[in-house]
């Protein structure tokens, strides 16, 4: 099933309420989940907490609006059981309060005056479920494990919409290579633990491929895979992106946001080019990795985070703590399994396989009958020392069966500087002019850059205006047209 007809039939599902065994792996969906019990009876919240105790659960209590709301901010709960009848107060009344200040939980309202107009109600408003007074285990039991499935469809549609968003090739990891395959067996034996990796290499190795795959074989692979890109953001952009914020805590904070944390609870968080992370940050990041815990943007409130993190730099950050630019103490944090991945120049055995792989997923992409390279292709691609590692190999890819008319990829479909010599360099301070200068920054930072978008925002123009540069530089680098 292609990517969009199973985001199609997941999100009709999610619509529906409906949950096809077929999405989930053979483990036991229902194990410990996190509970928040509001109710203003105490024997009844004693009695619902024994039962759900007993089916392995996690339960808080809250017998008001206060009391609930303070027990929210300070952990995450998967799905709350809310009283419709409070001591001089509205369940209806708290309903978005719950989903203002976490918006994924799965709230099930639970009431003895069951009436059609309140169910409905309910859920216009936002509820999960709604359970009339008195059930059975056995219907608490079913309505849980579908709030459980409910959130794995979620997870699994937000994963699918970040691919897409992508739309790039899942990277082949079979290697012929000695170097690939140790940090590749490497990865997946620390890939059921709960370790923090940090993968390192250079721009374009498949880090972000390897940090989702290992995500797949983890424990969590039902939870979300979350990306925080460091080197996008300012120190307070990616503060807030980061961590959420509360209304009010800076200019533009219209409304309380829950973070990149918040949104991979359960899951993985993985950090693309931590070592780009603002000094003013590090403080913060060193407290989630150590503690598990941070505050949002303008809010002292201390909440716990149940992630697993993955974090990737192309830098070398032992150096960059020696020169007092990368905290040390979060180093060692990060440093528990260094996986390093090798440059595509040093695994030239794997470089016709792989860009087998990606002419076969791009040719079934743009509907072309491109089945082959051409001798002169090959020839080229195994000349070219790919200093954009796999990422230029995919656009050189791209641009080639974009332009090819056959069945075959031939030399001249390829980027004109495949396989010929480096041009000369280009160093600051030599005897060479400014237009030169901007011309090979343009063309490195296209070369490490998944996107034109991307490679925009690290050189600070709009996409028009670095359009206009490579047009006059004449700056082919496989994204899109040229």
């Amino acid at each position: 099933m292609s990517q969009k007809r199973k985001r199609r039939k997941l999100r009709r599902c999610l619509r529906f309420r409906l949950v096809p065994r077929s999405f989930f792996p053979s483990t036991n969906i229902m194990e410990g989940m996190d509970l928040l019990l509001i109710d203003d009876e105490a024997s009844l919240r004693r009695t619902l907490r024994t039962v759900l105790e007993s089916m392995q659960h996690r339960v808080a209590e809250a017998a008001s609006a206060d009391q609930a709301l303070h027990w929210l901010r300070r952990r995450h709960f998967d799905a709350a059981f809310l009283d419709l009848r409070l001591r001089g107060e509205e369940g209806m009344e708290l309903l978005p309060l719950l989903l203002r200040e976490a918006p994924r939980l799965a709230v099930i309202v639970i009431t003895a005056h069951a009436t059609i107009a309140s169910a409905v109600e309910a859920m216009r408003a936002g509820a999960f479920d709604y359970l009339p007074k008195p059930f059975t285990p056995d219907q608490l039991r079913l309505v849980l494990e579908r709030g459980r499935q409910m959130q794995a469809l979620k997870n699994q549609l937000a994963n699918l919409e970040e691919q897409m968003r992508t739309a790039a090739p899942e990277m082949d990891l079979h290697t012929r290579e000695p170097a690939m395959q140790q940090a590749l067996d490497l990865a997946f034996q620390v890939a059921p633990s709960e370790a923090t990796v940090l993968l390192r290499g250079e721009s374009g190795t498949g880090k972000g491929v390897l940090a989702r795959a290992i995500h797949k074989r983890s424990n969590r692979a039902n939870g979300p895979f979350v990306t925080v890109h460091c080197p996008s953001l300012s120190s307070e952009l990616l503060e807030s992106e980061l961590f959420g914020h509360v209304k009010g805590a800076f200019t533009g904070a219209v409304r309380n946001t829950e973070g990149k944390v918040a949104a991979a609870e359960g899951g993985t968080l993985f950090f693309d080019e931590i070592g780009d992370v603002p000094a003013t940050v590090q403080p913060k990041l060193l407290r989630l990795l150590q503690d598990r815990s941070y505050e949002r943007v303008g809010e002292t409130t201390i909440r716990v985070a149940n992630v697993r993190i993955i974090a990737a730099t192309n830098r070398d950050l032992a150096a960059a703590v020696t020169a007092g630019r990368f905290r040390e103490d979060l180093f060692y944090r990060l440093n528990v399994i260094d996986i390093e991945l090798p440059p595509l120049r040093q695994r030239p055995r794997d470089i016709l396989p792989l860009a087998e792989h990606l002419l076969a997923f791009f040719a079934r992409q743009t509907g072309k009958a491109v089945r082959a390279f051409a001798a002169d292709a090959e020839a080229a691609l195994l000349r070219h020392k790919w200093p954009g590692n796999i990422r230029e190999l995919r656009n050189a890819i791209e641009r080639g069966v974009i332009l090819a008319g056959g069945t075959v990829l031939e030399r001249a479909h390829l980027p004109g500087q495949l396989g010929n010599p480096p041009p000369p360099r280009v160093e600051v301070g030599g005897a060479v002019t400014l237009d030169a200068l901007e011309a090979e920054h343009i063309r490195c930072v296209l070369a490490n850059s998944p996107s034109l978008e991307e490679a925009a925002a690290t050189l600070g123009i709009d996409p028009s205006t670095l359009y206009r540069k490579r047009k006059r530089y004449g700056l082919y680098t496989g994204h899109g047209e040229i």
